[in-house]
């Protein structure tokens, strides 16, 4: 995982509220525990019609949204089970940062353990920032802030732990991995 610092982009539109996990990435997509591949499944039953076919009304769909790593989300995204296949789908779509009014707790943890930032901001906010989805967003985790090109800043709340796992790009494990130096001393001084 990549370390994120800061991030620069348009951002694509979901104004639907209670998006659940089921609908970032249904359960019979969750036969795999690889994280490659799933954004091709990300929205899956609102992104394709019956036929296979790409919905042009679905928002990942429409060309102006191509490349684009900010979701802004309607309020109680991420809601439902527990899986960590949504933010491993999200990621794989390409996204970075998801911003709601509201997002489920334990997708918040499993996103943020992915290093995918969810950013909660006041619903005035977020409707604020929804109807102008191409103007560019900047997004300093260092400052905890997510800034619009016309000068508007946002502070957001982030726990100092998560944003070190953010800034150094390693999730729980990884960060104790890269003190072993350290709890090998600790171990060695205790006699363990």
């Amino acid at each position: 995982m990549a370390g994120f610092r800061s991030l620069t982009s348009a951002s694509v539109v979901l104004r639907q509220t209670n998006i659940d996990t089921d609908q970032i990435i249904p359960a019979r997509f969750l036969s795999t525990t690889e994280r490659a591949g799933l954004g091709k499944n990300a929205f899956n039953d609102w992104r394709w019609q019956a036929d296979g076919s790409p919905n042009p009304d679905f928002a990942f769909n429409q060309p102006q949204n191509a490349g684009r790593s900010i979701l802004l989300a309607g309020r109680n995204f991420g809601c439902g089970s527990s899986r960590e296949h949504a933010p491993w789908a999200l990621t794989d779509l390409g996204l970075r940062a998801i911003v709601s009014s509201e997002i489920a707790d334990i997708f918040r943890g499993n996103a943020l353990k992915n290093g995918l930032l969810p950013i909660v901001l006041d619903e005035a906010d977020v409707q604020a920032l929804m109807q102008d989805p191409d103007e560019e967003l900047t997004i300093d985790v260092a400052a905890r802030e997510l800034r619009t090109a016309s000068g508007t800043v946002y502070s957001f709340p982030l726990d100092g732990f998560s944003q070190t796992c953010l800034l150094e790009g390693v999730d729980q494990l990884g960060w104790l991995l890269g003190r072993t130096d350290a709890i090998t001393g600790y171990e060695r001084q205790r006699n363990c």
